[in-house]
């Protein structure tokens, strides 16, 4: 099932309500829905689903539309699967932003770690 970029739009907001708001201080340019798919440069087969921005422009959360539709037309989500999707992912994300403010970086370093291990064992399959 491939919900619409607005469809999507409305499940995150009904998440992102369903967290305590103390998890939100501080995310100065919110939680943004991007329409695009967000290839890894590395693995172009792999989809970025979101990323914790902290820049020039504030701190942010950006969820890529494309990338989650790229996976459900794939693994044929239904409206649960996205549901369960788009939550882990911004609670990932929120996790990101409150080790930031913290000056933690425990989920960053455990990311960097599952991502080397993903790309030995992705690398030794070609």
């Amino acid at each position: 099932m491939i919900l619409t970029v607005d469809q999507v739009g409305d499940l995150l907001d009904e998440i992102a309500e369903s967290f305590p708001s103390a998890l939100f201080q501080g995310l100065n340019g919110g939680v943004c829905l991007q329409e695009e798919a967000l290839p890894d440069p590395e693995f172009r087969e792999v989809y970025i689903l979101g990323e914790y921005c902290h820049d020039c422009l504030g701190l942010y959360i950006n969820l890529y539309y494309g990338s989650f539709a790229v996976l459900a037309e794939q693994e044929e989500w239904n409206r649960e699967t996205w549901l369960e999707e788009l939550r882990i992912t911004l609670a990932h994300e929120l996790t990101h932003h409150l080790e930031h403010l913290s000056g933690l970086h425990a989920l960053d370093d455990r990311d960097a770690e599952e991502l080397a291990i993903w790309r030995a064992e992705y690398q030794g399959d070609s």
